[in-house]
């Protein structure tokens, strides 16, 4: 069952193209957003494809942990003329991921989903692509990603370790080699990538359990709260 984006740092999707026209946004790679025709290879997304160094986990924990987001459900993409518009980063569904990537060029918006499950040949068709509402879904394997779509929509999905990556689209305003290629380009956040994806976590937000200065060395671990004969 698809769940709807929650409502955190995410603007409605339908304003971000005015808003990134007005305010401007940096593009993640030049070219066009119509690409060439797909290959025959895997649709299997990459694994931490970053060009620089691992982000930090325990700061990837605190980032995605102040928005409600496991940061192992967290990833980024590449796509030429696409770049992430921050405004549409935030959690999906309990505590998943959804971003957001715009088109200054054509206009067009390729969206990132991640959340908890997987996609077999059996739910597939039951499987809304996107946000849908009920429309017939189609699906195609495409390696170790589906090809799916319905209602005007479609997606390259891969399942991963018990979660699934989705890249969803306009079917007429973008092309399906463009969402074949970006779901091979999913990966986790490097430094520099999570830097400018996800805000830096509320000061005094806990990465490691916290010590209680009243638990006893031995025994099980409940607090001593004896206050002695006097009471």
């Amino acid at each position: 069952m698809i769940r709807a984006v929650r409502a955190v740092r995410v603007l409605p999707l339908l304003l971000l193209p005015l808003l990134l026209v007005s305010c401007g946004t940096e593009e993640a790679g030049a070219g066009a957003d119509t690409g060439s025709t797909a290959d025959t290879g895997t649709g299997k997304a990459g694994a931490d494809k970053g060009t620089g160094s691992s982000a930090d986990p325990a700061e990837l924990a605190a980032r995605a942990g102040a928005l409600g987001i496991a940061p192992e459900l967290v990833y980024v993409t590449e796509a030429p003329g696409f770049a992430v518009a921050e405004q549409s980063v935030g959690v999906f569904g309990g505590d998943g991921f959804h971003a957001a990537y715009f088109s200054q060029k054509t206009h067009s918006q390729l969206e990132l989903f991640v959340d908890r499950g997987t996609l077999t040949a059996e739910n597939c068709p039951q499987t809304q692509v996107g946000q849908g509402s009920g429309e017939s879904v189609a699906c195609e394997r495409d390696g170790d990603a589906w090809y799916r779509k319905a209602g005007g929509r479609h997606e390259y999905a891969v399942p991963r370790d018990g979660h699934v990556i989705r890249l969803v689209g306009d079917a007429k305003r973008l092309d399906r080699a463009v969402l074949r290629e970006a779901a091979k380009a999913t990966h986790h956040p490097d430094a520099a990538e999570l830097t400018a994806l996800l805000p830096p976590a509320p000061e005094g937000t806990a990465t490691e359990p916290v010590e209680r200065g009243d638990l006893p060395p031995v025994g099980d671990g409940a607090p001593n709260n004896e206050v002695g004969a006097s009471g």
